[in-house]
């Protein structure tokens, strides 16, 4: 199946997409461990089948040096010995975050207080808004059938310049 929108050749989506990618940039120059970061980001991307930013997400953390075991045990992250009690924490908030459609209650009071037993106010922000923007992203790159595979790792930070 073919992509059913190019967001970045009109020039409203084109405009949006500018602004969009600024504020993951500021994001990702965050205090957060960029593989926190990633996990996230990949975790809340298999939650909605997002195979671009799955892609994405995958190729950035094992650049960054991401182990293939961990990177191939988020989608299953309760069950392994392989993740931080931090990483835990952010990998709860990225999937309650994410399944508020799903007739969840939203983010647990378990789950908060462990967001704030490992993370100061500022990557507390950052989780927060990045479990946002990747939801979003997900969105976008879904209703517009963008398909994973042929991301290369680093081509998001080079296409911002």
């Amino acid at each position: 199946m073919e992509a059913r929108f190019d967001l970045f050749t009109n020039p409203v989506a084109g405009r949006f997409a500018k602004r969009f990618a600024g504020a993951a940039v500021l994001l990702h120059q965050s205090s957060l461990p960029r593989s926190t970061q990633e996990l996230v980001s990949l975790r809340a991307s298999q939650i909605n089948g997002c195979g671009h930013c799955v892609d994405m997400h995958t190729k950035e953390a094992a650049a960054a040096g991401e182990s293939a075991v961990r990177l191939n045990l988020v989608a299953v992250w309760r069950e392994t010995t392989v993740f931080t009690e931090a990483e835990r924490a952010a990998l709860a908030l990225a999937e309650e975050g994410t399944r508020l459609a799903d007739a969840h209650p939203g983010v647990s009071d378990e789950t908060w207080e462990q967001v704030r037993k490992h993370y100061d106010d500022d990557q507390t922000a950052v989780l927060v808004c990045l479990v946002a923007m990747i939801n979003a992203a997900n969105r976008l790159a879904v209703i517009t059938h963008q398909k994973g595979g042929s991301y290369e790792a680093g081509a998001f930070e080079a296409a911002l310049g």
